[in-house]
Parts: structure tokens; C-alpha cells; sequence
């Protein structure tokens, strides 16, 4: 971490020093006027197939590649938007296909992370190209002139050479947020409405790493970063200087006391002496809802991945945690999803040695006993064995984006040749 950073968590609330940024600079976008680009743009079909089960909608996402790296979905005006490492796809909000269009149609890249703004009513996401020959491996932050996905977006490619994989998004009513590991400027600021007019936008470039954004579902100005150590969570918050320029305007350390913090273990699956990677302790999304922080992990509960999830006060006192563990199986691969009721659903695969892959979720009302998660909701079985290793790195929870009030998800299943298949889920608490 680097020094200035370092020393403005020595410091009180009360002696605390603004940090500005490092440099900025003016990235043009590239404009398309329409998502596939007036129909010129190759087309990408995946998924659909609608049904109720057990009252809830689900429908297929895409199954692209060995395995299914990244999948992710945003829900709002009136639509799903999903993407994989393979391309984007538009859905309506019954889970008929729309359209669809590879990742080279915005710019190219893997890894998107995808959200919906309510407050400003866009999409956005991210896409990392690390194989670029000009070497400046751009993040190319695409984000929807309007709520219509299938409308103008415009794509700002923000040079990150020395970055490695694992970059994250965040967004707030002012702000949109990138982190992302390697070099010594691991986190740059955008303006919103720069971005959602399709002008030049600055960049601002924080030195080191101010932790991963935070979605901030809340009608603030400020975005919401977080660390977690081996004792503490960290909560760094960004706001507008008299400039207009963005700066880190509080830094709040707090011990997190978690019950499990072991890194998962790979997790076992049926007819195979292979193993799967059972994703990450550090959280994979974080959102902001009713001015508390709420997120998941996936961590080793005495030998096998289960699930920490979390409600916290901005100041960093726990409000309640909850855990998911198996006596049998593994739980991996989490996110979550709050609502304006402060209703949860945490999102999650299932594997173990009696059974493949496969999606699971489980929610609960506000008003539900602090801790505990209704009973497991299974959302597509998995067929057979994978091949080991990595697997899916993400799954994706969010809030429908027009209603604040309906939760939806998507979880990677194994199909039948061992590959990635995705299921998308709506459940109304």
C-alpha cells in the first residue's frame, strides 16, 4: 500500500487529510449508435427458454467455451443485459432473447462486470484486453447513452499497462469506479455525467489501490470503496472536492472479527478425482443499500468452501453475518443481491462427491431472525464432471434496477459435456 495511503489510516477522523488524485487524463469515446450497431454488428444468440419453477422465473444465459468465466447480469429498463467472456446479450425481463453481439463488437476485452445505475437510469460495464500490440491494455468502460440497452453507447478505452487480472466496477449518482491489481495507480474516477453524454471524460488515477467499489444503490453523491485484511475492513469513501475533482474524503478501519477467514479450498465433484477452484474470500461485489454495506465470501469452513455473508454500517460495525455450510458439500462462487427493503438474496453454486456443479440461492426478508437465510433455492442441476481448476470466477446478483424491490441472479451449471452453462433467476421476496 503505498505511503499516502499508509498514513491516512494513522490519521483520526478528525485530522484527516484529503487525498487527490495523482494525474488525470482526457480519454475520447468510441460511439456506436446502437448496441449492434444499426445491425451491422455480427450477432451472438444465446439462452432464452422461460419457465416458472416453484414461482420463480428462470431462463438459460450463455454456455460459451470450457468453461464459463465471468458471468454476469444488470437489470433495468424493462431488461436483462448479460455478459461472459464470450459477448453481451439482451434479454427482456421474461427471459425471451433480444439481441446479442460478441465482445470485439465493443471494443474487445474478458472479464465484464456489469451494472445498472438507477440514479442516472444507464447500463455500463467493463471489458480488460490484455493482448493488445500497442501494449496500453485498455479497460474499456462502455456505458448506455439511456435505460434502452439496445440504444447508443459510448466506449472510453483507459490505458492500464501494467495491470493484471482481476479488476472490479463500482458506480454512485456522480461517480463510476474502477480497481484493478498491478502497477502503482490501481484505481481511476469517472465522472457519470461525462460518460452518460458520450463526451470526453477525465480520468482521475488514485495511487495504489483504494479497495473495490462498491454498487451504491443509495441516492449519494460519494463512492464506497472496501479492503479486507486479516483482522480489518476498511472503508474508503470518495467525494467531490471544490474542484469537482474527485477525492478520498474518509477512511474508517474497523476489525471485522469474521468467524471463518481461510481462503476456500478447490471443492470436489462426482466421478472425478479433479477438483474446482471454489472462488475468492475477498468479495466479489458489494452493494450499498439503506446507508449500510452488504456483501458475501467464500472461505474454508473447517475443510470444505461454505459462505460468510454481511450487513455493515458505513462506520464498519457489523450489523449481523450469516454463514451457508455443508457437512457433505461445497458452497462456492457467491454474490449478492439487497433490495430498498433491505431484503437479501445470496447467490451461489453447490458441488460435492456425490453431485456436479450446480446453481443454487437463498434470500431472506428484513425481517427475518438476524443471520439466517430462508431454505435453498436449486436452480439447475449440473450433469457431469469438469475438467478442474478454474471455474466460472464469478457468479452475479443484483436489484431490478426500474422497481428496487425484485432480486435476480445468475449461477454457472455443468452441462453434460463438462462445460459452462448458466441459469438467470428472479425471485420476488
Amino acid at each position: 500500500m503505498p505511503t499516502v495511503l499508509l498514513m491516512a489510516l494513522a490519521l483520526s477522523s478528525q485530522a484527516f487529510k484529503e487525498i487527490a488524485p495523482v494525474r488525470t487524463e482526457v480519454i475520447t469515446p468510441i460511439h456506436q449508435d446502437s448496441f449492434n450497431k444499426g445491425g451491422k454488428a455480427k450477432n451472438r444468440r444465446q439462452g432464452g427458454n422461460p419457465r416458472i419453477v416453484d414461482g420463480n422465473l428462470l431462463f438459460d444465459g450463455s454456455s460459451d467455451g470450457d468453461r464459463q468465466v465471468d458471468p454476469q447480469i444488470a437489470v433495468g429498463g424493462g431488461y436483462v443485459l448479460h455478459g461472459t467472456n464470450g459477448g453481451i446479450v439482451i434479454y427482456d425481463k421474461e427471459g425471451h432473447y433480444v439481441d446479442g453481439v460478441p465482445r470485439p463488437e465493443f471494443n474487445d476485452g474478458i472479464d465484464p462486470k456489469l451494472f445498472f445505475d438507477p440514479h442516472n437510469r444507464v447500463f455500463g460495464f467493463d471489458l480488460w484486453v490484455y493482448w493488445d500490440k500497442a501494449k496500453i491494455k485498455p479497460v474499456n468502460i462502455s456505458i448506455s447513452e439511456t435505460s434502452d440497452p439496445r440504444g447508443a453507447w459510448n466506449t472510453y478505452p483507459v490505458p492500464s499497462p501494467k495491470e493484471v487480472d482481476g479488476g472490479a466496477i463500482g458506480y454512485s449518482k456522480k461517480w463510476i469506479a474502477y480497481s484493478f491489481p498491478g502497477g502503482s495507480e490501481e484505481t481511476f474516477v469517472m465522472k457519470m455525467g461525462e460518460v452518460k453524454a458520450g463526451k470526453p471524460a477525465t480520468v482521475y488515477h488514485f495511487a495504489g489501490s483504494l479497495g473495490e467499489p462498491a454498487y451504491n444503490q443509495d441516492k449519494m453523491d460519494e463512492l464506497v470503496f472496501v479492503k479486507l485484511t486479516d483482522t480489518d475492513i476498511i472503508l474508503t469513501t470518495v467525494g467531490e472536492a471544490k474542484d469537482g475533482s474527485p477525492v478520498v474524503k474518509k477512511v474508517v478501519t474497523a476489525p471485522h472479527h469474521f468467524e471463518y477467514f481461510g481462503w476456500p479450498p478447490e471443492s470436489p465433484m462426482k466421478g472425478t478425482n479433479l477438483k474446482t477452484a471454489s472462488g475468492d474470500r475477498n468479495p466479489k461485489n458489494l452493494a450499498i443499500q439503506g446507508h449500510f454495506l452488504w456483501f458475501s465470501q467464500a472461505v474454508d469452513v473447517n475443510g470444505r468452501a461454505g459462505i460468510q455473508w454481511h450487513q455493515v454500517r458505513l462506520d464498519g460495525k457489523f450489523v449481523q453475518s450469516g454463514l451457508l455450510a455443508n457437512p457433505q458439500n461445497s458452497y462456492i462462487q457467491t454474490s449478492v443481491a439487497v433490495n430498498k427493503h433491505n431484503d437479501l438474496l445470496v447467490g451461489f453454486q453447490e458441488t460435492g462427491p456425490d453431485m456436479f456443479i450446480s446453481g443454487r440461492c437463498a434470500w431472506r426478508k428484513d425481517s427475518d431472525r438476524d443471520g439466517k437465510l430462508r431454505p435453498i433455492i436449486k436452480l439447475g442441476e449440473g450433469l457431469a464432471a469438469t475438467k478442474g481448476g478454474p471455474w466460472g470466477d464469478y457468479s452475479g446478483s443484483v436489484v431490478d434496477g426500474d422497481n428496487l424491490t425484485d432480486l435476480w441472479t445468475i449461477q454457472s451449471v455443468a452441462t453434460a459435456k463438462g462445460t459452462g452453462g448458466t441459469v438467470i433467476a428472479r425471485i420476488r421476496p
